[in-house]
């Protein structure tokens, strides 16, 4: 079993995953919703394994 998340490198992770989103909201022409729906379940394949990790190590 791998080892969780310290803090430090989920913060990293979400800082990362943030500014993708904005260079990607900025850089496109126009916000529809696929650009929406794509943000929004990166947004899930990284919080939710990263919610995990962190509930695993406080345990």
């Amino acid at each position: 079993m791998r080892r969780p998340l310290s803090t430090r490198q989920a913060v990293i992770l979400t800082l990362l995953w943030v500014s993708i989103c904005y260079i990607i909201l900025v850089g496109s022409e126009r916000i529809d919703g696929p650009l929406i729906l794509t943000v929004v379940i990166s947004g899930a394949l990284v919080f939710i394994p990263l919610i995990k990790s962190l509930r695993n190590g406080k345990e």
